[in-house]
Order: C-alpha cells, then sequence, then structure tokens
C-alpha cells in the first residue's frame, strides 16, 4: 500500500480552489466501441424492422452530433459483419466470394 491509498479524494485543483462536480464519470464522456455497438442494436431492435443497421448508424451519427467519418473506429466486428452483410444485401457493394448460398 502507498500513501495513496489513505488519502481522501478531493475536489480542489492544485491552488487550492474548489473544482466544478462532474454529473458524469469519465468513462460516460467517451464512447467505446462497445457502447456505440449496444447503441445501434438497440435502435435497430426496438424499431421493429423499420430502420436498417446502416438507417441506424446514420441517424445515431446526427442524433447526438457525431461526425460520420469518426465511426469506423467505433464499429465493433460483430455489427461490421452485419452492416457488410446489409451492403451487399442492398448491392452497396459487391457479393463476397466465400461462396455463400442463397437462402
Amino acid at each position: 500500500m502507498t500513501i495513496y491509498n489513505y488519502l481522501k479524494p478531493t475536489s480542489k485543483n492544485l491552488l487550492g480552489e474548489e473544482m466544478p462536480k462532474e454529473t458524469k464519470n469519465l468513462e460516460d464522456k467517451f464512447l467505446t466501441a462497445s457502447k456505440f455497438s449496444t447503441e445501434i442494436e438497440r435502435l435497430v431492435k426496438n424499431s421493429n424492422g423499420l430502420i436498417t443497421y446502416i438507417e441506424a448508424v446514420v441517424t445515431y451519427c446526427q442524433e447526438n452530433e457525431i461526425e460520420v467519418e469518426t465511426v469506423p473506429k467505433l464499429i465493433s466486428k460483430p455489427l461490421k459483419e452485419r452492416l457488410r452483410h446489409e451492403a451487399q444485401r442492398l448491392n452497396y457493394m459487391k457479393q463476397s466470394s466465400k461462396g455463400v448460398l442463397p437462402l
């Protein structure tokens, strides 16, 4: 154990001035890939099939003022696969040559 374990957390800065209290944790301020993916999944699930994954991503970005250019960093692998499948189904992308049989 160190001395820092015994110190009480303080809400003062180095000058001894009171710092404003934050209502959210630091983690809540930043968007992670898992948070982004769960929000997109929630949007699609709650729409009962009315919006697609692509539309959900664009809608989420518009509502939360996120630039669409930053989205690739936030997309998880499962969400990326769903987006790829949807884009291929809508002919936005070429079909993959992995020998997928039509259902």
